[in-house]
């Protein structure tokens, strides 16, 4: 009886220590052409797996995960999965330059990381130049093993990802706008899950059709995978109830119109009318836009369908009744700023709000756009005509370097990067204000180092250089917690004072407001090379990108992984 007993103790010891440990999950991920026909345009596509878009990752909190990626493609790749946190295992982030190299035609190299501590929605892209306008997908890190949502489970769990459609190869489109120093053409449609919808030209047949039952709670997991747009979304005649952003629980809100940044998700429960309506429903994404340069002015629409009782003698759905929703102006920054406030972490004692109350180091940052001169003998199509677009960091427009950052910092190599990033501004001047005479940018590959632990305060202030601009901001390796928010220039004195430091939204990419400042704050308590950019993928390109170098702890746990031995080489 004894032994049985300890054989039964032994087998629940095992069960637990296989639930606490997670499980490993394997994926292969092949990069190659594939050819996409939208508004009657056919184009090579670069593709995971020859899907667009890509594959869906799914593991559970706790999870190992080893993806291979193959690189079938003539451009040089890598893959970042955009939120998850990388403890101690940079070299799997993704961006090229920062942590590795790119992965070259016909080579590979195997992304092996550990999904700690978070649960929700993510999303993986390619990071480098524009190849995420076709290379992304969603990441779907389900609760542990017998671990629920802090809300009631749903019926159903539906992805939507937000995307944009180029008729020419959006490489050229970049490649010919650095060249010129022009802004550079805009995409021609946005996308639910791929498809433009009915609004668009040759478009009718490519619309994303969702299909729902009356009575029922559905989860959308929301991400916006735009290249340069933030975006309003919205279903007719339907409110929504938020859960989640970035993969962090939120205190739950209702609302019936959405604003997500490039680089953000937003989980959301639907709940659909108790009986069935006799009339379909749109959802439609549109812009949000605050800068003054062209803009792709369009809606991508997708139908909510409810399905007909099957009793039912039903009209054919084409003579129901189509409901549109109603989104924000295009240009609704009152808006933005209300809807963004509403987000507050859970903050309880099961999903604590680990926010710094006391600050180590504080930094001040300014970011928005810039000129630089043009090469002589050349003309420009930039600002004026004669100079090229340029964005910043503390007017550091941020080169990339021709080998990794991280392998420089671990392998002790000079020459790639100074660490010399001005913690402020270095000319002070009225940010919000009638923009000085002088819009030059300074070039450079400037980093910040901090040492482990660091409890670090930031705040990101919007310039009116070239007209103020909402800057969606990502950091990589960390979530941060946003703890105030504001427009006009920042006050040290007395803005502070009104800091959420109880229960602040915890998130990974969060707006600088246009003519406005966020201010975030975290721990650095993860060692490696993390690169913070505009999720405006045309601002990136410009150089609104820093890096931070953190440094290892003390314990076996702080400290930086070695190299993988496949990893790619410049």
């Amino acid at each position: 009886m004894a032994a049985s007993h300890m054989l039964f103790c032994f087998w629940v010891l095992l069960l637990f220590m296989n639930n606490a440990a997670g499980e490993t999950r394997h994926y292969k991920f092949n990069v190659e052409y594939h050819n996409v026909t939208r508004l009657c345009h056919t184009r090579t596509v670069l593709t995971v797996n020859r899907k667009f878009p890509g594959p869906r990752l799914v593991a559970r909190e706790g999870d190992r995960v080893i993806v291979k990626v193959v690189n079938h493609i003539a451009n040089n790749v890598t893959i970042h999965w955009h939120g998850v946190r990388q403890l101690t295992t940079g070299w799997s982030d993704g961006p090229s330059y920062i942590t590795q190299c790119p992965i070259q035609t016909n080579q590979s190299y195997i992304y092996n990381f550990t999904i700690t501590g978070q649960r929700g929605t993510l999303w993986w892209h390619a990071h480098i130049s524009w190849l995420r306008v076709s290379i992304y997908g969603p990441i779907i890190i389900l609760p542990k093993r017998n671990e629920s949502y802090p809300f009631a489970k749903p019926d159903k769990e539906v992805t939507i990802m937000l995307g944009e459609w180029f008729n020419s190869d959006p490489e050229a489109i970049i490649s010919q706008a650095l060249q010129t120093g022009a802004g550079p053409n805009v995409s021609d449609a946005f996308t639910i899950n791929g498809y433009p919808g009915p609004l668009y030209n040759c478009s009718s047949k490519d619309t994303y059709k969702l299909k729902v039952k009356p009575g029922k709670t559905y989860l959308l997991r929301l991400i916006n995978a735009a290249l340069n747009d933030e975006l309003f979304f919205s279903i007719a005649n339907h409110t929504v109830t938020v859960v989640e952003g970035d993969a962090v629980y939120t205190k739950p809100f209702v609302t019936d119109k959405l604003l997500i940044t490039p680089g953000q998700t937003t989980n959301v429960l639907l709940k659909t009318k108790p009986e069935f309506p006799n009339a379909t429903f749109l959802m439609a994404a549109r812009p949000y836009v605050t800068g003054q340069g062209t803009f792709d002015n369009s809606t991508t629409v997708g139908i909510l369908e409810y399905e007909h009782p099957s009793h039912h003698n039903h009209k054919s759905s084409k003579n129901l009744t189509i409901i549109q929703p109603v989104l924000p102006p295009i240009n609704a920054t009152v808006f933005a700023a209300n809807f963004t406030g509403k987000f507050r972490s859970l903050g309880n004692a099961k999903y604590p709000a680990n926010v710094p109350k006391t600050v180590d180091k504080k930094f001040y940052f300014t970011v928005g756009l810039g000129t630089n001169p043009c090469p002589k003998n050349t003309t420009c199509q930039g600002p004026n005509n004669s100079s090229k677009f340029a964005a910043s960091v503390n007017n550091v427009s941020f080169q990339l370097p021709t080998i990794a950052i991280l392998q420089a910092h671990y392998f002790g190599q000079n020459g790639v990067y100074t660490t010399d990033f001005p913690t402020q501004p270095l000319i002070p001047f009225n940010y919000t204000g009638s923009s000085p005479n002088n819009t030059n940018v300074m070039n450079g590959t400037r980093a910040v180092v901090l040492l482990f632990n660091t409890s670090v305060e930031l705040v990101l202030q919007d310039t009116s250089i070239l007209g103020a601009e909402s800057h969606p901001l990502h950091l990589h390796g960390y979530n941060f917690f946003i703890v105030g928010q504001g427009f006009g220039n920042y006050d040290p004195n007395k803005d502070p004072l009104k800091f959420n430091l109880v229960d602040p939204m915890e998130r990974n990419t969060a707006s600088v407001p246009a003519g406005g400042w966020v201010a975030i704050r975290f721990f650095a308590d993860n060692p490696g090379a993390w690169f913070m950019h505009c999720h405006l993928d045309v601002h990136t390109s410009w150089g609104l990108r820093m890096t931070w170098i953190v440094l290892d702890g003390p314990g076996p746990n702080q400290k930086l992984q070695p190299p993988p031995s496949d990893l790619p080489q410049c």
